[in-house]
C-alpha cells in the first residue's frame, strides 16, 4: 500500500478546489486577464475591454493612432500685415509745430532762441468706447485703426489751430495685439517687455502678456521671447486656446514638425503644461512603482528593462499585459465588430508572449504611452510554491509534535 504524505494530499486538494485564489498575489494570473475580457450576464457574455496579442500588424496600426495638431485645428493664417490699436493700449501722442509760439509750442525767450517745438500728451489708455482725447481736437477714434490713419486724423482737427502740425502717435502698451502666455515659462513679464522694446518705448505690460509684432510671430518665437520653458523640454506640453477652440499637443511635437509652429494671433492664451511622462509596473517586475520616462518616448522594451525585468523565478513570460485606454478610433481598425466602439475611450489589454524570441524585435517597436500600466503575472508554478509553503506552514508543528510524541513513548 502506497502511503501519500498529508501536506501533498492537503496541497492537491486545495489545487482542485480553487484554494489559490485565496492565496496572496499581486495581481490576476495570465489566464485570469484572459477569461475576464467577457463576463457572462443573464443576457450572455457582455464584453468588459479587449484582448489584442501584439504582433508587427497591431503595432503598424497603432501608428496612426490620432494626436491633437495645432495646424488641424487652427490653421497656419498669417496675422494682419501692420497690428491696429485696440481697446486697453497705451498710446502717447506727440505734436511738433513749424513754428514756436503755437499750441502746442513755447515761446521764444530770447532772440537768439526759437523755442520748444513740440510736446507730449500724457500717455493714454483707449477707452472702452475706442477713443483718447487730444487737445484742441476732442475725442478721437483709434480702436481698430492703424497708428498713421490715427495720426492723419488728428493733424486734420488740428489744421488752422496749430502751426503746420506734424503727429506722432506711439503705442506703448499693445495689450489688445498681445498673447497671454501661462505655465511653465521661464520669464513670461520680461520676455514680454523685451518683445515690446524691439518696436518703441515700452511701460509695464504686466506678467505673462508677450505683444505680437507686425512681421507675424510663430508659437516658438513667443515662447522663446516669454525667456523659453523652465521644465524639460519632453515634459511640456503647449496648450492653446483660441476664442472656443483649444488644443494640447506636446513641444516636442512643435519642434520636430515645423508645420505645427503656427502663427499666433492677438488674443490667444498660450499655457505651458509641464506633465511627466509615466507608466505603471506592476507584478512580476523588478520594481513596482510609478517609472518616468526621462526620454521623450520609449518602447515596451525600454519600459521593461527599467522596471527590472522580468523576475527569473516569478514572472510568467507569456503574461506580460499593457493595459491603457485607446480612442475608439484605433480601436476600430484593431477590432472592427467590437462591442466596445460606443465610448470614446475603449479598455484594451495588449499580450506580448516574451516565450515568442519574435516578441524581441516587437517590443522594441510597441511605443508606450503616458499613464500605461504594464503587468507581469507570476507563473503557475510560483502559486503551487504558495500552496505548498503554506501547508508546509500548518502543517509544520504537527509534524513536529508527532514526532516528539513518538520520541516520548
Amino acid at each position: 500500500m502506497v502511503r501519500v504524505g498529508m501536506p501533498a494530499v492537503l496541497a492537491a486538494a486545495c489545487l482542485i478546489g480553487g484554494c489559490s485564489s485565496f492565496l496572496p498575489a499581486a495581481g490576476p494570473t495570465a489566464s485570469a486577464v484572459v477569461e475576464g475580457a467577457d463576463v457572462a450576464t443573464d443576457q450572455g457574455l457582455l464584453a468588459r475591454y479587449e484582448l489584442v496579442d501584439v504582433d508587427a500588424a497591431v503595432v503598424e496600426a497603432l501608428r496612426g493612432r490620432p494626436l491633437d495638431s495645432l495646424l488641424a485645428s487652427f490653421g497656419d493664417r498669417r496675422p494682419s500685415v501692420q497690428p491696429v490699436i485696440g481697446v486697453g493700449d497705451a498710446i502717447t501722442v506727440t505734436i511738433w509745430e513749424a513754428g514756436s509760439g503755437g499750441l502746442f509750442s513755447a515761446p521764444a525767450v530770447t532772440g537768439l532762441s526759437t523755442g520748444s517745438k513740440s510736446s507730449s500728451i500724457p500717455e493714454q489708455i483707449v477707452a472702452r468706447d475706442g477713443t483718447i482725447s487730444v487737445p484742441y481736437a476732442g475725442r478721437i477714434k483709434v480702436a481698430g485703426r492703424r497708428a498713421p490713419d490715427v495720426q492723419s486724423q488728428i493733424e486734420q482737427e488740428l489744421a488752422g489751430k496749430a502751426i503746420q502740425p506734424q503727429v506722432l502717435v506711439t503705442v506703448n502698451s499693445p495689450l489688445s495685439t498681445s498673447v497671454t502666455v501661462l505655465g511653465e515659462a521661464a520669464a513670461a513679464g520680461g520676455g514680454a517687455r523685451l518683445a515690446a522694446s524691439r518696436s518703441g518705448p515700452v511701460s509695464n505690460l504686466g506678467g505673462g502678456r508677450v505683444p505680437l509684432t507686425e512681421k507675424g510671430d510663430r508659437l516658438l518665437d513667443v515662447i522663446a521671447t516669454a525667456g523659453g520653458v523652465s521644465a524639460p523640454v519632453n515634459e511640456t506640453f503647449v496648450r492653446l486656446s483660441r476664442g472656443t477652440a483649444t488644443a494640447t499637443v506636446p513641444l516636442t511635437a512643435v519642434v520636430s514638425n515645423p508645420r505645427e509652429n503656427i502663427f499666433l494671433r492677438p488674443g490667444d492664451t498660450l499655457t505651458l503644461v509641464r506633465d511627466p511622462q509615466t507608466f505603471l509596473a506592476v507584478g512580476a517586475t523588478g520594481a513596482n512603482y510609478e517609472i518616468p520616462f526621462s526620454a521623450e518616448g520609449i518602447t515596451l522594451a525600454q519600459a521593461l528593462a527599467k522596471s527590472g525585468g522580468l523576475r527569473d523565478f516569478q514572472a510568467d513570460p507569456a503574461g506580460v499585459f499593457i493595459f491603457r485606454f485607446e480612442p475608439a478610433s484605433v480601436v476600430r481598425r484593431l477590432r472592427p465588430g467590437s462591442p466596445l466602439l460606443s465610448s470614446n475611450f475603449v479598455p484594451v489589454v495588449y499580450r506580448i508572449n516574451m516565450r515568442d524570441p519574435n516578441s524581441l524585435f516587437v517590443s522594441q517597436a510597441f511605443r508606450m504611452r503616458n499613464r500605461d500600466l504594464v503587468y507581469v503575472s507570476n507563473a503557475p508554478f510560483t502559486e503551487v510554491q504558495k500552496v505548498l509553503s503554506v501547508f508546509s506552514t500548518v502543517t509544520s508543528p504537527i509534524a513536529s509534535g508527532a514526532s516528539l510524541y513518538s520520541a516520548t513513548r
